[in-house]
Formats: structure tokens, C-alpha cells, sequence
């Protein structure tokens, strides 16, 4: 990592009529002032994080280009992200076929024990006299 990520320039500081901070952040040798509304150190680990790929990416490749690397970090970024989405959507799919699995038997359940109080309720009304 470089030793220039999130450090700050002015946290504080009112720029422009956003008056949102600026955060001054190193990707790939390159320094970003950044200004937003969000979390400082959210936007720090974010830098941090696409350095991190773009370097990996430079390291395993022969590309210089730093454009060409942050391509292909962004397609990483990109695939990563693309395949957690698949991943929740399954589960939620799982989990929404689960619960109506479940609503089912409930309702299965329900209807057997409503069944067997009437029964149990008619038969209590019997009496001799």
C-alpha cells in the first residue's frame, strides 16, 4: 500500500457550495481530493481498496499503463461485484422459497387443530337429560 492513502487534507474544509469535507486520498501513485458526505473512513478503505487491486492487477501483468490497469481492476471490481449480487439473489430466492415452505406447514398445522377443536367442541355439547 502507499503511504499517501487517506491522509487529509482538510477534513473540515468547505469547498465550492457543497460543503461537503475533502479527503485526499493516493490510488496508483496518484493523489485525489475527494469531497464527500460520507463516512471519511469509508471513503479511505475505499481508496485502499482499489489501490490494493490495481497494484495486484500491475503485478501480475506486464501492462505500465496505469489507465489499462485501472480498466482491469474496474473489471475485476466489477465481476466480484456481480457475482456477490448472483449469490445474494440466490439466497434470497432460497430463503423466500424457505419461508413459504414453512407458511404452508403453518397453515397445515392450523388447519388440523381447528379441525380437531370443532371436533372436540361438538362432542363436548352432547349431554344427557
Amino acid at each position: 500500500m502507499s503511504s499517501g492513502i487517506g491522509r487529509m487534507i482538510n477534513k473540515s474544509s468547505m469547498e465550492g457550495s457543497t460543503g461537503s469535507p475533502t479527503i485526499r486520498v493516493e490510488i496508483y501513485n496518484q493523489t485525489y481530493n475527494i469531497r464527500s458526505d460520507g463516512d471519511t473512513e469509508y471513503i479511505i478503505q475505499l481508496a485502499e481498496f482499489v489501490d490494493s487491486r490495481m497494484r495486484e492487477i500491475s503485478s501480475g501483468t506486464l501492462t505500465v499503463d496505469s489507465l489499462k490497469v485501472a480498466i482491469l481492476a474496474a473489471l475485476h471490481i466489477a465481476d466480484e461485484l456481480h457475482r456477490l449480487k448472483n449469490m445474494h439473489e440466490q439466497a434470497d430466492a432460497q430463503l423466500a422459497a424457505r419461508s413459504a415452505e414453512c407458511a404452508e406447514m403453518l397453515d397445515r398445522l392450523l388447519k388440523v387443530r381447528t379441525t380437531l377443536e370443532h371436533e372436540q367442541g361438538g362432542a363436548g355439547k352432547l349431554s344427557l337429560g
